[in-house]
């Protein structure tokens, strides 16, 4: 991890249950938070700079742990979950993991299960993060172009040919030649296949390719 600290969230409504993770988890070397309830959670909707991720108990007075999880994902909130249980099923914890959890544990559940869990949600909120950082630079740079460049752009990862791509816009080959460098300058990319990955991950749709 780069950060020595990360933080984990933890919300269940029995005091002892939270009690006994904050111990375990701080003495692992984790910040902790703890909430009573779903709701102070989401009240509160906490986030961090650094990796992060949410224990969370299912059975809870008012909104429950799965009803928490699809909150937070239609706030398109990314914190990998670990959930905790003292009446788990096998419907409910396919359920939590079709849905994004990392683990489903059913209490009393071992300490090293815990731990191991939780470390792997930490991983996956370091590569989540990394790759929504990897997007917002992408995105900053395809800002960059004007709209003629996008508009080409969207021809290039077609695959499609300078002069074609001229007929079709009723352009000079030459000047399509000169932003297509343009474009590859401002992405900071060399190839046509770094293009449409790029493109690919910043959702750029390629145009409608026309019968030449």
């Amino acid at each position: 991890m780069n950060n020595p600290n990360p933080t984990i969230f933890v919300v269940d409504d029995d005091p002892s249950v939270r009690i006994g993770l904050e111990r375990l988890l701080r003495s692992t070397g984790y910040n902790v938070e703890i909430y009573g309830s779903a709701q102070e959670f989401l009240e509160t909707t906490p986030d961090c700079p650094g990796p992060a991720c949410l224990v969370l108990d299912v059975r809870m007075p008012d909104i429950d742990g799965l009803e928490l999880q699809d909150q937070l994902r239609r706030r398109e909130y990314t914190m990998p979950i670990v959930f905790i249980t003292g009446h788990g099923d096998i419907p409910m914890s396919v359920k939590a993991i079709k849905t994004g959890a990392i683990d489903f544990l059913t209490k009393p559940f071992d300490e090293a299960d815990l731990l191991k869990a939780v470390q792997e949600a930490l991983k996956k909120d370091v590569a989540n993060r990394g790759a929504m950082n990897e997007r917002q630079n992408i995105l900053q740079r395809v800002k960059s172009l004007t709209p003629r460049e996008y508009e080409i752009l969207t021809y290039v990862i077609t695959g499609m040919l300078n002069k074609h791509i001229a007929y079709h816009l009723t352009i000079s080959e030459k000047t399509v030649k000169v932003h297509r460098g343009r474009i590859m300058e401002k992405l900071e990319i060399h190839s046509v296949a770094e293009l449409v990955h790029l493109a690919d991950k910043a959702v750029i749709q390629p145009a409608e390719v026309p019968d030449l």
